[in-house]
């Protein structure tokens, strides 16, 4: 068994170091998603190769039972960081969140707890004959262990619906099947499978990220022109509605305040849409400042166009440069996506005339 599963950890170590180099030479990853996945991968790595020592000394003269110790002290008290560094991975944004330093306070705590604890042998302990043995306090481990699969678990699925992914539901069968795996790891300790798996799942993962980033525009963080292309093609013989939004003389504010105003502008207007949109449909962004909405049916239509407008208004007040948004509206009906965009662009211009109509009429009346 112990040759078996040496060849396992080398197979593992090499999948882990090839994924180390496919992570520094990613261009879709930013420099803080490079250094969580790169985190994750050494640490599994890392976590591996203790298992092997662990396995190695276990038993043997008792001059190696330090490291018998120090293997096993640091396999376990590691473990629950993999998640950590995953989540890290997982927030595209520059800053840490609030969470995601809670739960490094939580894993220091763990580590802290875990070495007051081998004098004891409360959650593992190594006899003066160099015999590993658990614990009666191993549950702890197991606790912390399973805290922070629910941990990348929820993270996972909250970033998700916040980049509005379809594939959200992809994470569930992962995290059950290292659940599952972990279960007969704990009950068949001589297995020797975990680290193999979780270095599966760890791939899988870093696929499905990337997967998600491909989807999205970097400025605004809405799905981007190729997946409304994809989408708006699945949607043609549907009952949907496709919704385009036009910002009104976006170009005046490029040219008077700069594209770095005109930027936070986009921003500020994709989130606005998000809000609205985003619980009944799927948001994006298919140009400078063109965004649309693809929502399943008519049904909540009116809704949410009501709920866009007032959240525009409410942050022109505070954000004076912010310009109006312009959108129109087309139900699929079994033609071609151009041409159903072309109706709704249609209904846009004619809304954005009838208002430009409106605010002379409301200009010429103040000046009497």
């Amino acid at each position: 068994m112990n040759g078996y599963f040496y060849v396992l950890t080398a197979i593992s170590l090499f999948v882990l170091c090839f994924m180390c180099i496919l992570t520094k030479l990613s261009e879709s990853l930013n420099k803080r998603q490079k250094r969580g996945f790169f985190l994750a991968f050494a640490l599994i790595a890392g976590i591996s190769v203790l298992e092997v020592v662990t396995l190695a000394v276990d038993g043997v003269s008792s001059r190696y039972r330090w490291l018998n110790i120090l293997a096993n002290y640091l396999g376990f008290g590691l473990s629950p960081a993999i998640s950590i560094c995953l989540v890290y991975a997982l927030n595209k944004k520059r800053t840490v969140k609030c969470e995601i330093k809670i739960a490094a306070c939580c894993e220091v705590g763990y580590l802290i707890f875990l070495a007051l604890s081998i004098p004891y042998g409360l959650v593992f302990s190594v006899s003066a004959d160099n015999v590993y043995l658990r614990g009666e306090y191993f549950y702890v481990f197991i606790i912390m262990y399973f805290a922070a699969v629910l941990y990348i678990s929820v993270s996972t699925i909250i970033t998700a619906r916040e980049f509005q992914n379809r594939s959200k539901a992809l994470v569930y069968p992962l995290m059950i099947f290292l659940i599952a795996e972990t279960i007969i790891q704990i009950t068949l300790p001589d297995l020797h499978v975990s680290w193999l798996c979780i270095t599966l799942l760890s791939i899988l993962y870093f696929i499905y990220c990337n997967e998600m980033w491909s989807q999205l525009d970097a400025l605004t963080g809405l799905l981007n022109q190729n997946s409304y292309l994809n989408r708006s093609e699945e949607m043609k013989h549907s009952n949907g509605v496709l919704i385009v939004f036009d910002v009104d003389d976006f170009k005046q504010i490029n040219d008077n305040y700069g594209r770095l105003k005109g930027d936070i502008c986009l921003a500020e207007i994709a989130d606005c849409i998000k809000k609205a949109y985003a619980r009944y449909g799927y948001c994006y962004r298919v140009g400078g400042d063109e965004f649309c909405v693809i929502m399943k049916n008519d049904e909540r239509t009116k809704e949410c166009s009501q709920e866009f407008v007032r959240l525009i208004d409410e942050k022109r007040r505070t954000f004076t440069l912010l310009p109006t948004v312009s959108f129109g509206l087309s139900t699929f009906s079994n033609e071609e996506p151009g041409e159903i965009k072309e109706r709704a662009d249609r209904d846009m211009y004619r809304y954005k005339s009838e208002r430009k109509k409106c605010v002379v009429v409301e200009n010429e009346g103040a000046e009497r």
